[in-house]
């Protein structure tokens, strides 16, 4: 293969409040069965890409546990494989990474141990499925020195000023970057997937960092797009990033959808996970369920309308659960009343209890109650 692939999934992120306190926001739980790592390993594998590091840093726990075997995503390969890189103090460096750069370059043994011509870097927080290999096909025909994939937006759907946005050219040449800018001009936006040549990423990446810059957008992208040959790549197909706590919501509830849900579930190529050995959800007498996507492990026995349950849920007698996000191995007492929030994992719910919050506001519920049955 022509191509190897690096994701970013070392960073923090305060706009997702208490749902990172102890995962990384590339293992956050998505639609029920996947994490949001898992888009960005299916498509390099799906593309034909056999040799994948990972970049972590920030509560990497969760995510090394999820990418504790390779076999989920095909690369338990004798030739390349899938290689987690954490920060690793030695007689040259004693830092943490220190940016998306600053953690390329503190690997920078793996670029240039490798053989193939290619690089594509991604996030691992994008819900989307991409086939590289036209991203490549269209990086060599524009004979471009970066690619940077985008995608345009709806700014009443969302809050554009939490992207890179993008402007271009008549030939797709990009003519302006602007990392988070506080006034939107442009509806085009990074999705924080590039490809380039591997001697050019060393290149760059060895003179930001020597000039004191660690961050790949900031001090190398920006700078690019006046001196290099930078190209956008519009993606036509779904996709959506979880930096904020209201994206993360509306991304689970955007499969509830039919025609998204059956594009990720149905269509090929396929997502791929780590499969948890769970019997399938039950419903028991009573259970009232409406448009919601209910994953294997649960058991309902009250309503559950609008909403998406994860793994090993339990739904006491009585509950009424409404556009809601209850995340994996959450019990929920018997009365309770849930509506507009996202009930952390191991959560335990008291019976009779109240969660609410008024529409259009997202209410993140932790509860750090034993577990309680009646």
């Amino acid at each position: 293969m022509r191509v190897l692939g690096i994701i970013l999934a070392g960073g923090n992120n305060n706009k997702m409040d208490q749902l990172v306190e102890k995962r990384a926001v590339a293992a956050m739980p998505i639609a029920g069965s996947f994490r949001s790592i898992d888009f960005a390993l299916s498509s390099m594998t799906n593309s034909g890409i056999q040799k994948v590091a990972i970049l972590t840093q920030y509560n990497a726990r969760s995510l090394n546990e999820h990418l504790s075997s390779s076999k989920w995503w095909d690369f338990g390969r004798k030739k390349g494989g899938l290689y987690v890189f954490t920060p690793t103090i030695t007689n040259e460096n004693s830092h943490w990474y220190r940016g998306t750069a600053d953690a390329i370059y503190q690997n920078l043994t793996y670029l240039k141990n490798s053989h193939e011509p290619y690089v594509v870097i991604a996030a691992g927080d994008g819900i989307y499925k991409l086939d590289y290999n036209k991203v490549l096909e269209y990086h060599i025909e524009k004979k471009a020195d970066i690619t940077v994939v985008c995608k345009e937006m709806q700014p009443e759907w969302d809050d554009l000023t939490r992207f890179g946005i993008v402007k271009t050219d008549d030939e797709n040449r990009i003519i302006s970057l602007e990392e988070k800018p506080k006034v939107v001009t442009s509806h085009l936006v990074s999705t924080g997937i590039y490809i380039l040549r591997r001697r050019q990423l060393i290149e760059l990446v060895e003179e930001a960092v020597e000039k004191g810059g660690y961050n790949l957008v900031t001090d190398i992208l920006i700078d690019a797009v006046q001196s290099r040959r930078v190209y956008s790549y519009k993606m036509d197909s779904y996709w959506s990033n979880m930096s904020t706590v209201q994206a993360y919501y509306k991304t689970n509830m955007d499969f509830l959808n039919k025609d998204i849900r059956d594009y990720f579930y149905r269509e090929y190529p396929s997502i791929y996970s780590k499969i948890d050995d769970l019997p399938p959800a039950k419903f028991n007498g009573g259970a009232v369920v409406k448009n919601s996507l209910i994953s294997s492990g649960c058991i309902i026995n009250g309503n559950v309308t609008d909403s998406v349950l994860f793994k090993k849920v339990f739904v006491g007698n009585n509950c009424t659960i409404k556009n809601s996000i209850i995340l994996n191995d959450v019990y929920i007492g018997d009365n309770t009343y849930i509506e507009n929030c996202i009930v952390e994992s191991r959560d335990t719910i008291r019976p009779n209890s109240n969660y609410t919050a008024s529409e259009g506001t997202i209410k993140v519920v932790v509860e750090k109650n034993e577990r309680y049955t009646q």
